[in-house]
C-alpha cells in the first residue's frame, strides 16, 4: 500500500477472521488533502520482507476460470477490467471508510500518513518526509501547515542549514497517533472484510508486490 521509530504502529492489515458490525455514520466535512501516493509499510514490516521473490503460476483451468470472469466483469462495464480504474475506486472506499471511522478526530488519511512516518522516524526534514510517504514535497509542505496550525507538529530550522526546517511530532501529535490506532484500523478492516479470510493477506502481498516493481514510476518514489 501501507514503515513508521517510536510510538504508534502503520495502520495496516493485520488478518482478523471476524469484524463487529459498523453502525452507519455520517462523514466528517474535512479538508480535502491530496490523495495519498502511497501507504505505509504493512503491520509495521519493510515491505521487501513482506513480498514474496514469486508466486505459482495459475493452473490452467483455473486461469480459463479468471478469464471467464473478467469476460462477465467486461460486459458489466469495461472499466471493472482496467487495474487504475479499480485502484482509484478502492481508493474512494477506503477513504470514506477512513473517515467515517475517524470523523471524531478530524484526521484525513494523508495527515495519518505523514503522522505515522513522524512517530516511526523521528524528527525529519521535510523531503525525507516526503520519501516516507511517496508524495511530493509541495504537498508534504501544505499537510505539515495544516498539522503545525493545530499543534500536532512543530518545526525549526536546520542548525546546519538554515534552508532546512526539521520537523516532528509534538507531544499532542503522538497522542493523536496511538488515540486513532483502532479506527484506523477498522477502516483498514473493512476495506478488506468482503474477501474471505484466506484471501486478505494475499491480496495483501501482491498489494505490495505491485507497489515495489512500480515505484519507479512517475516524478515521487515511496522509500522501501
Amino acid at each position: 500500500m501501507s514503515a513508521v521509530a517510536t510510538s504508534a504502529p502503520a495502520p495496516g492489515w493485520r488478518g482478523k477472521t471476524a469484524f463487529p458490525p459498523h453502525p452507519k455514520r455520517s462523514p466528517s466535512m474535512l479538508p480535502a488533502d491530496p490523495a495519498p501516493q502511497a501507504l505505509p509499510s504493512h503491520a509495521g514490516a519493510p515491505a521487501s520482507a513482506l513480498a514474496p521473490a514469486s508466486l505459482p503460476e495459475a493452473e490452467p483451468g483455473a486461469a480459463s476460470a479468471s478469464a471467464g470472469q473478467l469476460e462477465q466483469a467486461r460486459s458489466r462495464s469495461p472499466l471493472l477490467v482496467r487495474p487504475g480504474f479499480l485502484i482509484r475506486r478502492l481508493h474512494q472506499i477506503h477513504t470514506a471508510l477512513f473517515l467515517e471511522e475517524t470523523q471524531e478526530f478530524g484526521i484525513t488519511p494523508v495527515q495519518y500518513s505523514l503522522m505515522t512516518a513522524l512517530a516511526r522516524r523521528g524528527e525529519m526534514d521535510q523531503i525525507s518526509i516526503a520519501r516516507e510517504v511517496g508524495l511530493e514535497r509541495t504537498t508534504v509542505a501544505e499537510v505539515l501547515t495544516r498539522l503545525h496550525a493545530r499543534g500536532l507538529v512543530t518545526r525549526r530550522a536546520d542548525p546546519h542549514d538554515r534552508r532546512v526546517r526539521l520537523v516532528k511530532l509534538a507531544r499532542a501529535g503522538r497522542s493523536l497517533v496511538k488515540k486513532m490506532a483502532p479506527a484506523v484500523q477498522r477502516a483498514h478492516d473493512r476495506t478488506l472484510e468482503p474477501l474471505p479470510p484466506a484471501e486478505r493477506d494475499e491480496v495483501m502481498l501482491k498489494l505490495i508486490r505491485l507497489v515495489e516493481a512500480n515505484n519507479d514510476a512517475g516524478a515521487v518514489q515511496f522509500r522501501l
